[in-house]
């Protein structure tokens, strides 16, 4: 019996601020048998140096970076392998064209691949205080198979630092796409 492949996921991180949840979920993931790779925008490299002081290429455990206007790396096709796709944080711009199908770089047309390959895609959305025209992009993407998931902590743990609350968050992403965190908290197990 041959074993099962690898997950494989894509992490996207565009201009949007939220850096910090970022890192929790980066660290989360390096834990598990799971293959990392990454796309970057402009904007969100800036953003990421502006709150973390670093580039995308010195995160842990993404393998393989893709450039953002390099339309024939393998995200931009659906024989590409990818089980899910997370884009963190996700600008109301990116939002804005995964929405409406436009594919000005290689994030949105891997995020466009993800909805027609019918893969799990989640959105973590951070603006507030979010506009009528948001929340329509919003529930486009989410007619179209996206899960859209504000980066909204679990108070109910007490985390005590931004770190523990951010760590909170990365485990309820780890579970939209299908990843079990080893020690995680769950409600009712008697961890609150």
């Amino acid at each position: 019996m041959n074993p099962l492949p690898r997950k494989k996921i894509l992490i996207a991180i565009t201009g949007a601020s939220g850096m910090l949840y970022l890192d929790a979920f980066l660290a989360e993931m390096a834990g598990l048998d799971v293959e990392v790779h990454g796309i970057c925008s402009a904007a969100g490299r800036q953003v990421l140096d502006l709150e973390q002081g670093r580039a995308p290429e010195s995160l842990p455990i993404v393998s393989r970076w893709f450039a953002e206007k390099d339309f024939a790396a393998p995200p931009s096709s659906g024989s590409s392998g990818y089980q899910a796709m997370v884009v963190l944080p996700c600008s109301m711009g990116s939002l804005a064209a995964i929405a409406q199908g436009l594919s000005a770089n290689l994030i949105h047309r891997s995020a466009d691949v993800m909805l027609k390959e019918r893969k799990t895609l989640v959105l973590v959305v951070r603006e507030t205080p979010f506009n009528r025209t948001h929340l329509t992009n919003m529930l486009a993407v989410h007619d179209a198979g996206g899960i859209i998931c504000p980066p909204l902590p679990s108070l109910y743990f007490k985390p005590a630092t931004l770190a523990e609350a951010a760590q909170t968050f990365a485990w309820r992403l780890a579970d939209q796409i299908g990843l079990d965190i080893p020690g995680r908290k769950r409600w009712g197990d008697g961890a609150c």
